[in-house]
């Protein structure tokens, strides 16, 4: 009888669930799949926020669809197949529920707002950077949980009370979905979801109470327990779409789901993954390097109890840099469009677009910088300007690379990619040329939701090992760099005007001098 595992990949800005036929462990096949979108709130300018019953919606829909074009694709299939769920998530998205019936108590805090910016300002004020540094691999900024239930603690006081009170609880995403499908039985995590908060020690694996008291975080009771990635974390009760007693086996944060799905398990392995923004992380093994060149060190995943870690370096605005094209500034219909359109233009070293439009990630981590075009002139196109913004993306992507390779004392010779801007090609093919790597796309793109669902294989023992999983991947194209002299040094020059570039949003930020 065949085997399948349900992957739910809960995004930014939508939900996508596979159903994934795992008979042949080295020859898996998706045989459902389907994604369903969800508002975004703005309350303010620089708040984002999502309704958590309306993530919850999206899920339910999203694998009622996927199980009933599984039923389609294999006659017979009924959803008691299912053997294991393995979940990926949006990782420093902020919830706060009822422990009990898990019913949220207020609009989730997305990784992108910037409410916490002064709580920041304040503990850095405080000298508070060193410790959460040496504690966490992260830095002090808003796009981390922790700053956000500071905020929380100190603007909404009937949360906070419930939370001293314990019948509030925080979590990630994985924790709140996690508490839904169960019926409100399991309240828990996992160590690559913990390590994006602020509060976990990435060295002890466990929840630092200097870290909890600094973030005002009223007691350990109020945060989930933090298990391995791969185990069972609780298995499922009343739900519509699913029958009771299935495991959720498999449990990891976006990006390092992602790293799983391209099967990067050794040191010095990388990935990037082009979704909302551009990810990129690169596997250290069980040594926390600390980087020098504005990395952060994050918790890939937790195995039998021993923690594998990885250099991250995030630019915060990728494919929403496409969309911004689509629906603020309307010159594309598609995000499809931009391959052709930007395939017939030039772009630097005349034009640039800087996609800080939600601040600037690693290595500038600069939360106050905004968006900009540069070298406008009334002969611009419309193409030139969608040229500049693929050529943006790339750009900082080049900077991650960049970063990570000086951090390691060697060049990455691989750069795996996936997500959704990595389907167009003329990307790729500048990412390729920018960085001076080896860009390789892999024949599924879903890789955020098939790690998860190699996890819950490994959770419940359908695979033996990491290196079981290794044969599930396939190469679908490899970009190579250019290695002509005069390209190089035409790219030699864009890389230039792009710094200038990125300098100029600074200093108009207030956050560099001319």
């Amino acid at each position: 009888m065949a085997q399948f595992i349900l992957a739910i990949d809960q995004g930014t800005t939508g939900t996508t669930v596979l159903v994934v036929d795992v008979t042949k462990p080295d020859a898996t096949a998706i045989v459902g799949k389907q994604t369903i979108d969800f508002t975004q709130h703005y309350p303010q300018t620089g708040w984002v926020e999502h309704d958590l019953d309306g993530i919850w919606s999206s899920v339910a829909q999203a694998a009622a669809q996927a199980l009933a074009q599984a039923a389609a694709a294999h006659k017979g299939f009924e959803p008691k197949q299912i053997i294991a769920i393995g979940l990926t998530n949006q990782r420093e998205t902020l919830c706060v529920f009822e422990r009990k019936t898990g019913k949220p108590l207020t609009r989730a805090i997305v990784w992108q707002c910037k409410r916490s910016a002064e709580i920041c300002n304040r503990l850095k004020a405080d000298g508070l950077e060193a410790t959460i540094r040496a504690k966490t691999g992260l830095v002090l900024d808003p796009y981390f949980s922790g700053t956000k239930i500071t905020w929380l603690m100190e603007n909404r006081s009937d949360l906070a009370a419930q939370l001293r009170q314990g019948t509030a609880v925080l979590g990630t995403i994985d924790t709140y979905l996690i508490a839904r499908l169960t019926g409100s039985e399991a309240f828990v995590t996992e160590a690559s979801n913990a390590s994006r908060t602020l509060a976990f020690n990435i060295h002890t694996g466990q929840w630092d109470s200097e870290l909890l008291e600094s973030l005002s975080i009223p007691n350990r009771g109020a945060l989930p327990e933090v298990l391995d990635s791969a185990g069972v974390f609780g298995k499922t009760k009343g739900l519509s779409f699913l029958p009771d007693g299935i495991p959720i086996s498999g449990v990891l944060g976006d990006q390092q789901a992602a790293l799983a799905g391209q099967t990067c398990f050794d040191v010095g392995e990388a990935k990037c993954t082009y979704g909302t923004g551009a990810f990129l992380l690169a596997n250290l093994g069980a040594s926390p390097l600390v980087s020098k060149a504005g990395m952060l060190t994050t918790v890939a995943w937790s195995l039998a109890g021993k923690l594998t870690y990885a250099f991250e370096g995030s630019a915060f605005i990728a494919g929403a840099a496409v969309q911004f094209l689509r629906d603020q500034v309307r010159i594309i219909r598609s995000a499809s469009d931009t391959e052709a359109m930007a395939s017939t233009a030039t772009a630097a070293p005349e034009v640039y677009f800087v996609p800080a439009l939600a601040g600037l990630g690693a290595p500038y981590w600069d939360p106050k910088a905004q968006g900009a075009f540069f070298g406008l002139t009334r002969g611009t196109s419309q193409a030139q300007m969608v040229r500049a913004v693929l050529e943006g993306i790339a750009f900082q992507v080049r900077e991650l690379t960049e970063a990570i390779a000086r951090d390691l004392g060697s060049p990455l010779q691989v750069l795996r990619v996936d997500g959704g801007a990595s389907a167009n090609s003329l990307l790729m093919q500048v990412q390729a040329d920018y960085s001076a790597i080896r860009v390789d796309r892999p024949v599924n793109l879903e890789t955020t939701a098939f790690g998860a669902a190699l996890f819950a294989g490994l959770g419940i023992g359908l695979y033996a090992n990491l290196e079981q999983l290794r044969r599930v991947r396939r190469t679908e194209h490899i970009f190579s760099p250019s290695t002509s002299a005069a390209e190089k040094a035409s790219i030699a020059r864009q890389i230039a005007g792009w710094q200038r570039a990125v300098k100029a949003v600074q200093v108009f930020a207030g956050t560099a001098t001319a």
